[in-house]
């Protein structure tokens, strides 16, 4: 599947924000000793999977093929003991002019990181997409956050 997507840093939470859908994401990103992992194994409610990201074109972070296999508990619990990188966050799913923005409340060592994702049907959608006002920078190309 191709991922076209623009990735925010927020500047603030937009009123109302939690009394949309939420859920609990804890990500690992494997390997743990690499600064830019690829994959990524997730637990978000019950839905257990690992993902693979790579840029189409060159290091483009906003249009990457993304390759998701759903695992079950036994695959999960014996993937989550590679290393790798945690990271926990609660997902906000806020309506916003026809797009879903996935509003992501970081926990643990990163808590006070809030970034926001919005996804694309096409590479035009999102060239003349416009950040909204409750962000602060696009961070889409960051390595941190990418």
């Amino acid at each position: 599947m191709i991922e076209i997507e623009k990735t925010y840093l927020v500047k603030y939470l937009p009123d109302g924000y939690e009394k949309f859908p939420s859920k609990e994401i804890i990500d690992s990103y494997i390997p743990g000793d690499v600064a830019h992992p690829n994959m990524r194994l997730r637990k978000s409610g019950s839905k257990l999977e690992l993902t693979k990201k790579q840029p189409v074109e060159s290091n483009d972070s906003s249009h990457q093929l993304e390759q998701t296999i759903k695992l079950s508990e036994v695959e999960y619990v014996a993937l989550d003991k590679i290393n790798s990188k945690v990271v926990s966050k609660i997902r906000y799913e806020y309506p916003y002019f026809g797009l879903t923005a996935e509003i992501d409340v970081f926990q643990g060592e990163l808590k006070g990181l809030v970034v926001v994702d919005f996804e694309f049907n096409t590479l035009d959608e999102r060239d003349s997409f416009t950040m909204p006002d409750f962000c602060l920078a696009d961070v889409t190309q960051d390595l941190f956050i990418a």
